[in-house]
């Protein structure tokens, strides 16, 4: 593509690169500049413009855009029609966003002329919110490069994860001293978090906080209709050999990882029992505000699995913002209960 001043007579056929306003006369940019409007500028007065001429080989901007946004796309990723050179994705179902990072990454590095942006990988989307967008840069980019951009792009960098997942069992322990009112606002916490993917707490237990009363239960559990269990603990969890990693071992189940990079959320337990997934809730996922419990309950509700690796890489921006239920800021010490 040839860009830069020209003639006012030169120009003609041509994209006007930015708008021009002389007198009456308007011409907006990205506009094809005719013969009429091309002499009522140099009328007007004006002898040179910026205009930006494609050559062979050169495609338009919105063609661009679509074709990569098209390459980008995948299962239950939908593409706008472009505009100004931009075509923006959205979700076409609620889940889980899935990104090929790499592959983003290298489309953006093949040329300046064409960009990729998108939301952080493994946010929890719904229908119709905008996932990802493409802005190519100038009128027009050679299809050789377009073709670089499409290959570096691969295909279906991203996806949508359906929540798939929509019966969750829950299992709170007691201790002398721990109201029922607190458990009942979990439920009701829990609940909240539970309706974007359409999900719902089929089985509410709740059992002495003890490795065998909690065993028994998790036994029952994982005959019943539950497709995830998520155990509240009167006492955060403080070590593997704890109370609900030993109750999960005692009843046939394995705990896949305890502890997370994410604060709040570092007391957080994952495991599985009779092929369902198990998470034992770090103190905060009492809490309405984000934590790192919502990061794992939405992966496992769209049934992306969560591996031990998964988990360790969460720490750079694993940092969140202070919740209201924990007594102490960081600064000055934290209460391992609401970890």
């Amino acid at each position: 593509m040839r860009f830069g001043p020209v003639p006012v007579e030169e120009a003609i056929g041509a994209l006007a690169a930015h708008s021009v306003r002389a007198g009456d006369v308007v011409v907006r940019k990205g506009t094809l500049v005719s013969p009429d409007m091309a002499m009522r500028l140099r009328q007007a007065g004006v002898e040179t413009i910026i205009a930006a001429r494609y050559e062979p080989g050169d495609v338009a901007e919105d063609e661009a855009a679509l074709r990569l946004a098209r390459a980008l796309a995948g299962e239950n990723v939908v593409v706008e029609a472009p505009f100004t050179g931009r075509s923006n994705l959205y979700a076409e179902a609620s889940g889980v966003l899935l990104i090929d990072a790499g592959a983003i990454d290298g489309l953006n590095a093949v040329d300046e002329a064409m960009t990729a942006a998108t939301l952080p990988a493994f946010k929890p989307v719904v229908a119709g919110e905008m996932v990802g967008t493409v802005k190519i840069i100038p009128y027009a980019i050679p299809e050789t490069l377009l073709q670089t951009g499409i290959a570096r792009a691969g295909r279906d960098a991203l996806r949508v994860a359906p929540y798939k997942r929509r019966a969750l069992g829950v299992i709170s322990t007691l201790l002398p001293g721990l109201k029922p009112s607190v458990v009942d606002k979990t439920l009701a916490v829990l609940g909240q978090r539970l309706e974007p993917a359409d999900a719902r707490i089929v089985s509410d237990r709740r059992v002495p906080h003890e490795a065998a009363a909690l065993a028994q239960e998790l036994a029952g559990q994982a005959k019943d209709v539950a497709q995830l269990i998520v155990i509240f603990g009167a006492s955060a969890i403080a070590d593997r050999r704890d109370v609900i990693p030993a109750a999960i071992e005692r009843a046939g189940g394995r705990v896949e990882h305890f502890g997370m990079p994410v604060d709040p959320g570092n007391l957080l337990l994952i495991g599985s029992i009779a092929g369902k997934p198990v998470i034992g809730a770090p103190g905060c996922a009492r809490s309405p505000k984000e934590n790192g419990f919502d990061w794992i309950l939405h992966r496992l509700l769209a049934d992306v699995p969560v591996t031990r690796a998964d988990i360790t890489a969460l720490g750079v921006g694993g940092l969140l913002m202070e919740i209201v239920s924990r007594p102490q800021p960081r600064e000055g010490g934290t209460s391992r209960g609401e970890e």
